[in-house]
């Protein structure tokens, strides 16, 4: 039954405006109730003061004590109030404005205070009127002898002002509840209907339909702040995977390129039933070949994903960046060799690190291997690694051709080769350097060199925080807040 927020609202609104409706509610009725019995034993004491002290008046005035209790009792008795006055023994001497069904029996005269009313409660013979009376013990001169004085007042018209008052509650206090459970569910509903719309809208939406939005309006409350995040988490879903969308077309595009290249090459070498030694080398140096520049486009796909979704396993260790540095140009001297580039290497001193020794020297190898694929032969490679008191600089330089101005706000971003896409890069080297550089702490920059080539500059700081298990996830946010998509160029 209150499986809903609307219900929910409007049974906590109608607990909560009970709670309160009943609780003022009896107050009211028991301070008044109070105040009404308050003020009717106010007037008794006054009533039974007043005849008291106008009884002895009389007496000492020389009236005999019969006379003296009449007149009293004449002069203050009045329509809503009686007054009766009895002798010591209990006998009445006179009383006014008693009714028939009512009879007093008096306590012994001794009992009652002098100085004080004694207030009671008795009822009328028929049981159904209730009358407040107020016993007061006197004396009157010469004799001294004691009187009692009573003055009494129907509480009829009190109950009846208060019954009346219990059936206004009784009547006012739920009809009040059922107006205000009627306006809560109206407001409820009301308030959670650009919800229930939301709800619509993004039941209508699916994964191949991210454009759509919540309906936000005119609203500044919190549903239409709600409506916003909501809209803004649409964005970023729809950039995300539009991303891998554009990520899975371009791989499958790089893929199928060498691929389709080691296909041929095969079916080319077997469509004559003999072949020479030299043909069948050359078809399995094609075939070598492309299947090594697919093994690593698939290497670096697979740890471009697990960086994205943050699983990349971190091998923390110590280690020297200038034998890290002395190991790729080494590697890279063998390939160079084959192209007539010379590949120089210069390195001050020990530079000591802590950081995952794979990821760099995959970083240094994807930058000389992005120089040497654009240095022409007889061309160098240029590799400088200097310790500055902010870090570790590497300035990874080349004889190339350069990067076009208009192609250089592009060349962090992946499967972006340029307009010469020359070189046979997949376009994933760069983006890899950046985020190991970023992983670690440090940047990879396009940097102005001496020279007309391009010169890439890593900096990676002292000591980096690398070592803390969360620095996947940090890499790749600073990634992501520097970029509208992920960075690659090779």
């Amino acid at each position: 039954m209150l499986d809903t927020i609307r219900a929910r609202l409007t049974a906590w609104y109608i607990a909560v405006l009970g709670t309160v409706l009943v609780t003022v509610s009896v107050l009211t009725y028991l301070l008044l109730a109070r105040a009404i019995y308050a003020r009717i034993d106010d007037g008794l004491h006054a009533a039974a003061h007043l005849a008291a002290t106008s009884l002895g008046r009389d007496v000492a005035a020389g009236q005999d004590i019969g006379a003296a209790a009449r007149s009293t009792t004449a002069a203050l008795t009045s329509q809503d109030q009686m007054l009766a006055i009895y002798d010591g023994d209990g006998r009445l001497l006179a009383e006014q404005g008693r009714d028939e069904e009512l009879t007093i029996a008096l306590p012994p005269a001794g009992q009652l205070p002098h100085d004080r009313a004694t207030l009671i409660t008795v009822f009328e013979s028929d049981g159904d009127d209730r009358h407040r009376l107020a016993l007061r013990r006197t004396t009157a001169a010469p004799d001294g002898a004691a009187y009692v004085v009573v003055a009494g007042r129907s509480l009829d018209a009190a109950d009846d002002e208060l019954a009346f008052l219990r059936q206004i509650l009784l009547y006012l206090v739920p009809g009040a509840l059922i107006v205000a459970g009627l306006g809560g569910w109206a407001l409820a509903r009301q308030s959670l209907s650009p919800v229930m719309r939301m709800a619509g809208e993004a039941r209508r939406m699916g994964v191949a339909d991210l454009d759509g939005r919540l309906p936000v309006g005119h609203r500044r409350d919190e549903l239409a702040r709600l409506a916003e995040t909501f809209n803004e988490l649409l964005s970023r879903a729809g950039a995300s995977l539009a991303q891998q969308r554009q990520f899975m077309a371009e791989a499958s595009h790089e893929l199928r390129t060498p691929v389709t290249t080691a296909r041929t090459a095969a079916a080319v070498a077997l469509q004559q039933p003999h072949r020479d030694e030299a043909e069948y080398r050359q078809a399995l140096q094609i075939v070598e070949q492309q299947t090594t520049r697919l093994s690593r486009l698939v290497d670096d796909m697979f740890t471009l994903a697990r960086a994205d979704a943050g699983q990349y396993p971190l091998q923390v260790v110590p280690l020297y960046l200038d034998e890290v540095v002395a190991d790729v140009v080494e590697a890279a001297r063998v390939l160079a060799s084959q192209r007539g580039v010379a590949v120089n290497c210069s390195a001050a001193g020990d530079a000591p690190f802590t950081g995952d020794e794979e990821l760099i020297r995959r970083m240094l190898a994807n930058l000389v291997d992005n120089a040497l694929r654009h240095a022409p032969p007889a061309s160098g490679v240029y590799v400088e690694l200097t310790r500055e008191p902010s870090g570790y600089h590497i300035r990874v330089s080349d004889d190339g051709p350069g990067i076009p101005p208009h192609e250089q706000a592009r060349i962090f971003e992946r499967f972006q080769r340029g307009a010469s896409g020359h070189g046979g890069g997949a376009g994933l080297g760069l983006p890899l350097a950046r985020w190991i550089a970023r992983l670690h702490g440090g940047d990879v920059s396009l940097a102005a060199g001496p020279g007309p080539g391009a010169t890439f500059a890593v900096t990676l700081p002292h000591t980096p925080e690398v070592v803390r298990s969360s620095a996947v996830h940090e890499g790749l946010d600073r990634l992501e807040a520097s970029v509208t998509k992920p960075e690659t160029w090779s």
